[in-house]
């Protein structure tokens, strides 16, 4: 049997960067994970040179059945606390959009940066290795069973993340070990992830897979929920892109969404307008300067109106109704592409049960839980890793602290 001060389960970004503060504060610290490959979560992200954090990222930014709980992990490890970091380890980055930060290079920047930071901390490392088994053992400490044996320790961080992308290894494993402790679980599903409409319903639009557009979507009622000006993306299936996968977070089966295909125009005044001028241009002419050509065809063939028609024979009624349908397309997504294509999981280990300054379970003294696997879901664009490095900075100090008092 092997003791430690600390065992972090999930080498993760939020796993590695909790084992690395508290590693570096001088607590004796177990990294263990089942993965052969080490943090494959963030090698892939951001097409592979990693979307690490948003300059924007705040409470606002985080979906949550208790929305206030991030606000002290987030405020105590700030993206400029994290650029610092990479700073140390001439790792350069750029912005792209929005606050998005991503690296000059390689993903593999922010791997090798976080292994440095653990193996400053001396961590000790256990990969590939599988938990069978978590448990109290006598005086408080956790036992922990892997097929290469005991593994004890005073406190025990849970950072493996959630159900999103089961092909490089994501599992319920959080789950079923926060109610092994008697924790609930706020329902969990996918998010950040591209919705699919019935084969009946996608038909007319199924041809302008690859054809994507600057849109604003919302969902909820009155737009009340969510809304956002991002790409869209057709595929063969429904519709994906920044805007849909930001709005798949807040979209609730059986409810419709909202997109203006236009945003920032009136496309009704401006038809109405371009008839009165004496034109007599073609409508789908006219709106390929708009939309891209294949969508403004399309959408005319599913309005019933010849692409080859001239402004002057539609009547203002038929351009005002074309017009509002660009603005105000309404439709009800059948699904999503499920956790193989999320980026994320909402929901998760239920946080109104854990301390939002030290992660700490109130069931369980010295058991957190951080990162993914609790119910705190950020945005696209850099939200959930910066959540990973706060909750996982924030849980490294605590754990240091329980870890010397226990």
């Amino acid at each position: 049997m092997e003791s430690f001060d600390i065992a972090v389960i999930g080498a993760g970004a939020a796993g590695m960067m909790c084992a690395a503060v508290a590693g570096q504060r001088g607590a004796r610290v177990v990294l263990i994970d089942h993965a052969p490959r080490l943090a494959e979560k963030i090698r892939i992200s951001g097409g592979g040179r990693c979307n690490f954090t948003n300059l924007q990222a705040g409470p606002a930014n985080y979906l949550s059945a208790n929305p206030h709980f991030c606000r002290s992990a987030l405020a105590r490890y700030t993206p400029r606390d994290f650029l610092m970091l990479l700073k140390s380890h001439r790792v350069t980055w750029h912005e792209k959009h929005r606050g998005q930060l991503f690296c000059d290079h390689s993903s593999e920047a922010i791997i090798e940066m976080l292994k440095a930071e653990c193996d400053a901390g001396r961590i000790a490392w256990r990969r590939p290795v599988d938990v069978q088994a978590v448990r109290r053992s006598e005086g408080g400490a956790f036992s922990i069973d892997t097929n290469a044996g005991e593994i004890r320790a005073r406190a025990l961080v849970i950072a493996t993340g959630g159900l999103s992308i089961p092909k490089i290894g994501a599992t319920d494993f959080a789950y079923r070990i926060a109610k092994q402790f008697g924790h609930k679980l706020v329902d969990m599903r996918p998010a950040l992830v591209p919705l699919t409409f019935s084969s009946d319903e996608w038909l007319p639009f199924s041809t302008l897979a690859g054809v994507s557009l600057e849109v604003e979507v919302a969902a909820g009622p009155k737009r009340a929920q969510g809304s956002f000006v991002e790409d869209l993306l057709f595929t063969h299936r429904g519709l994906s892109g920044p805007g849909i996968l930001q709005i798949s977070s807040y979209w609730q089966s059986g409810e419709p969404i909202a997109i203006d295909l236009l945003p920032g125009r009136d496309a009704a005044a401006e038809l109405l307008e371009a008839k009165s001028s004496g034109t007599k241009r073609q409508i789908g002419n006219l709106l390929a300067q708009w939309l891209p050509a294949r969508l403004a065809h399309a959408w005319l063939e599913a309005h019933d109106i010849s692409s080859e028609a001239r402004l002057p024979d539609l009547s203002d009624k038929s351009l005002r109704r074309l017009g509002e349908a660009f603005s105000r397309w309404t439709l009800i997504p059948s699904g999503t592409e499920g956790y193989r294509k999320a980026e994320v999981t909402k929901g998760g280990v239920d946080t109104r049960e854990l301390s939002s300054s030290t992660m700490m379970s109130a069931r369980a003294p010295g058991l957190y839980f951080i990162g993914e696997a609790v119910d705190v879901t950020g945005w696209l664009g850099g939200y959930n890793f910066q959540w990973a490095w706060a909750s996982g900075v924030a849980a490294g100090e605590a754990a240091f602290e329980f870890s010397r008092s226990a």
